[in-house]
């Protein structure tokens, strides 16, 4: 099982944790993850752009002229695509991008998304998060000790002093541990982790 160094909030190291290798000690499953991050990505998209075909613009029920005669082109209506205000022609119509993924794919896919963060030395796990009150002040503070400036930053349960702290700096995203996705492991440089969120990920993804 490998070590990793504890770290207070000052930066300075006050013990180590062990973490498990069968969920940071994989090798890395590139095709899981891309899979999984292409699943959360399509799965965002609304699917309500739309554009109207010739058959749904109002008018252009007549010839516009006389087939032959005029020296003009030929045409059958003013709504055909060629025309201001006419039809789109294979324009975009509302649809469904979601699709699905089986279970073990996305937990292969966040076991690996986690080991190549520790293996990667991007890891860091802090002995709590606590703050004594809403302040984005203290929470920059506190990564600046760490040198951190683009971080994913995972806590064990709900904590709304450090989600509001944290909701206005850029580069930083604040979750639990039920909210951990690949699609932020991967998004940002480094992952950072209280030891009760790192201890719970152990015991849910075992």
């Amino acid at each position: 099982m490998a070590k990793v160094d504890v770290l207070n909030k000052k930066g300075e190291v006050t013990g180590q944790i062990e973490l498990n290798d069968q969920i940071f000690g994989i090798q890395p499953d590139v095709n899981a993850m891309h899979l999984v991050v292409r699943q959360q990505l399509a799965n965002r998209r609304q699917g309500t752009s739309a554009t109207k075909g010739r058959s749904q613009r109002r008018g252009g029920g007549r010839k516009p002229w006389r087939q032959k005669g005029t020296g003009r082109a030929r045409q059958g209506s003013i709504r055909a695509a060629q025309w201001v205000g006419g039809g789109i022609i294979f324009g975009p119509s509302p649809r469904d991008y979601s699709f699905s993924v089986n279970k073990k794919v996305k937990r292969l896919a966040l076991k690996s998304a986690f080991s190549s963060k520790l293996q990667d030395s991007k890891l860091f796990v802090v002995e709590d998060l606590d703050l004594a009150e809403i302040k984005t002040k203290e929470l920059n503070k506190i990564l600046a000790a760490l040198k951190l400036n683009n971080v994913f930053v995972v806590e064990s349960e709900y904590n709304k002093n450090l989600l509001l702290s944290g909701r206005n700096l850029v580069g930083v995203k604040t979750a639990t541990v039920n909210e951990v996705n690949v699609f932020d492991l991967l998004k940002y440089d480094a992952l950072l982790m209280t030891k009760k969120a790192a201890e719970k990920i152990q015991e849910v993804y075992q």
